[in-house]
């Protein structure tokens, strides 16, 4: 098996920490109080509480199957693949819940969807940066 070159070892590394930010961010929203709800602006709490639980399970899926992935892609394994085509499984069904299906989807925010849209086009490149490294014999 090839040896993959540095741009690899580094992008790979920022995949991880990417998902790890990820993981951060929705532990911290799993954790929110309803004393913490009640800080945030009333249309953020309408879309707090308009979520599904299907949602909040895409985001879940989301990040846990894209960390797991981050890491076999950093470790080499042809696996990562599969994980980060869940991954972006999750944040398909993530998105579809908060711009498509949410009776609240036009009060979200344009940084919201720049951000969401961010993280479809990363899942996205990693994906096809697993199957590149794959071609390539890099993966085992």
């Amino acid at each position: 098996m090839p040896k993959p070159p540095l741009w690899f070892t580094l992008v790979s590394a920022v995949a991880v920490l990417w998902n790890i930010a990820g993981l951060l961010a929705v532990v911290s929203d799993l954790r929110l109080s309803l004393g913490d709800v009640s800080h945030l602006s009333p249309a953020q709490q309408a879309l707090y509480a308009a979520r599904p639980l299907w949602s909040v399970a895409s985001s879940i899926l989301a990040v846990v199957s894209g960390t797991v992935g981050s890491v076999g892609l950093a470790i080499r394994r042809r696996w990562s693949i599969t994980a980060l085509i869940v991954s972006l499984l999750g944040v398909i069904g993530q998105d579809v819940s908060l711009l498509l299906m949410s009776p609240l989807a036009s009060s979200v925010n344009r940084t919201a969807v720049v951000m969401q849209s961010m993280v479809v086009v990363v899942a996205l490149a990693l994906i096809g940066l697993a199957k590149r490294a794959d071609q390539r014999q890099w993966l085992s």
